[in-house]
């Protein structure tokens, strides 16, 4: 039987990545063959490994599929292939070929050189203009826009797992479990968040109305008050029941330092929306010297920037709140850029929103006393994610005395 083939390099950390197993893994699943006919480790830490691979299918089909799916792991060919082009027949719509992206450093061989895709995001496409490329969302894309079509003259290039020293990422791996010391690993995360201000990086905290609930309200404030937040992302319920908290010492109508019900706490969270429109918004609320504390408060009084999202849920929602998604979902991009950490807290949906805006290389802790919660946002394609099962109550205060231990140092 006749067999179509072709030769395929991939090159980087293969071995403690797993780049080169995935792309084995693929190739047999797909029920294809290959010959590794060339393989060269690299000899110290950061030397990068090269492998080359003669990959064969069953049709040409067959192959096309198999290659498709290996160059998503950062494969590429040995004949360097200019990529295929199609214009996008009218606004929001694109070719039926795009290939659609990763969040993964992207490339793509265009005009004899390897060209970089900026903004990179997952689930989008690739616009090129004037000589250069960008991850482009399907609302932005206009009528005659240069569209990339198929999986032909890209190359991606997976994260690298880390090789030196010790931080959250390699004590954790990739798993996620609830059967890990709570104590140990707040230790981790603290040490990792403190060194990533530390050398400047910008950290984003998506939060939900969870983190007030379980009484951690006070250790994000705290953060975010000591410079450790540069930015918050969240909905309606997140800063109602932060202000809640702050102004009544309720969240929905629970007394939060003890669990008691307060009497009429029905109304306390409504009581919250009514003061804010009494003020007109939450940065007049302080102003007014109307919120003195919590996390809103904090970002008010330091200028931590915070976009709220509303939903069809939302009580309200605030004035603050944007209640137009595509506006929100452009806020929240504007912030996410150039951030090295997102935490994300208690939020499944609108971590999910965030995971997709995010480029592979950003460190993300998910943290969540719902397993099924912190999973799902890695089934979705944000791999690089932490999943911590626990109790937000009682992991971020032990987060934030590890910081504060580490401040006095």
């Amino acid at each position: 039987m006749a067999k179509f083939e072709h030769t395929i390099e991939v090159k980087g950390h293969l071995i403690d990545s797993m780049i080169l197993t995935k792309i084995f893994d693929i190739i047999m699943d797909l029920k294809g063959e290959f010959q590794v006919q060339e393989f060269k480790v690299g000899k110290r830490k950061k030397d990068e490994s090269y492998a080359k691979l003669l990959i064969q299918g069953k049709s040409k089909e067959h192959l096309n599929q198999i290659l498709e799916s290996v160059y998503r792991e950062g494969a590429t060919s040995k004949i360097q292939q200019e990529i295929e082009i199609a214009l996008a027949p009218k606004d929001m719509v694109m070719p039926d070929d795009f290939y659609s992206t990763t969040n993964n450093h992207t490339e793509i061989y265009y005009n004899r050189k390897w060209i970089k895709v900026e903004n990179m995001m997952m689930d989008k496409c690739i616009v090129i203009k004037s000589g250069r490329a960008f991850c482009t969302p399907i609302r932005e894309i206009k009528k005659g826009d240069k569209i990339v079509i198929g999986e032909r003259g890209i190359r991606i290039t997976p994260p690298e797992r880390p090789r030196e020293g010790v931080n959250l990422f390699q004590f954790m791996g990739s798993g996620s479990s609830s059967e890990r010391p709570t104590q140990h690993i707040a230790r981790k995360v603290a040490e990792d968040i403190y060194k990533t201000k530390k050398m400047g990086g910008k950290i984003v905290l998506v939060g939900g109305p969870a983190i007030v609930h379980t009484g951690a309200d006070d250790s994000i404030a705290s953060l975010i008050r000591l410079g450790f937040i540069d930015a918050v992302l969240a909905g309606n319920a997140l800063a109602v029941h932060d202000i809640e908290y702050s102004t009544l010492g309720t969240s929905l109508g629970m007394n939060v330092k003890d669990g008691t019900l307060a009497i009429r706490g029905h109304r306390n969270h409504m009581r919250a929306i009514n003061s804010v429109f009494k003020a007109g918004s939450i940065v007049k609320m302080v102003e007014e010297k109307l919120l003195n504390k919590g996390i809103m408060y904090e970002c008010v009084k330091n200028k931590i920037p915070f976009v709220l999202a509303g939903s069809l849920r939302d009580d309200g929602p605030l004035p603050d709140v944007i209640t137009d998604m595509l506006s929100a979902q452009k806020k929240y991009k504007e912030i996410l850029k150039d951030a090295k950490m997102v935490i994300m807290i208690s939020t499944m949906l609108h971590s999910i929103a965030t995971g997709n805006m995010l480029p592979a290389d950003v460190k993300v802790i998910v943290v969540d006393i719902n397993q099924p919660t912190v999973t799902k946002l890695m089934d979705r394609g944000t791999w690089q994610a932490l999943g911590i099962v626990t109790d937000v109550g009682a992991f971020l205060p032990l987060v934030t005395q590890e910081i504060q231990k580490l401040i006095k140092r």
